[in-house]
């Protein structure tokens, strides 16, 4: 953690150690701090499908079930396609306790049945 910390001091940009950093944070529980280097990626890297799938994550695992829906949707757009693991990935627990994620899940198999047909 220290480690990517550094390298940021000189490099506050430097995408690579603000990824890892998050991932750190994130595995050490520090879901604030995580979602705080979620964010200022989002903010480098708009476009960027995995950048908005982490900055989901972050947001179920604070409990934010607005903003990680919200997230995962634009992840998805972007162009983020590996939907089993959004079916088992830990940090989206809270999500898939959500409600709503059964309507989401349809929505994510209908997705995945047009982009089949695409190719």
């Amino acid at each position: 953690m220290r480690f990517y910390e550094g390298l940021l001091e000189g490099n506050p940009d430097f995408i690579q150690a603000l990824s890892c950093l998050g991932d750190v944070y994130t595995e050490r529980g520090f879901f604030s701090e995580g979602l705080a280097i979620d964010r200022k990626l989002v903010f480098l890297r708009p476009e960027d499908p995995i950048v908005r799938y982490n900055l989901a994550c972050s947001f179920s695992l604070i409990g934010d079930l607005d903003q990680s829906l919200k997230e995962l949707k634009k992840a998805i757009l972007l162009g983020y396609d590996d939907f089993s693991y959004i079916l088992e990935d830990q940090d989206l627990d809270n999500l898939r306790n959500d409600r709503r994620f059964p309507d989401f899940l349809v929505q994510l198999k209908r997705i995945k049945k047009l982009l089949k047909t695409d190719n």
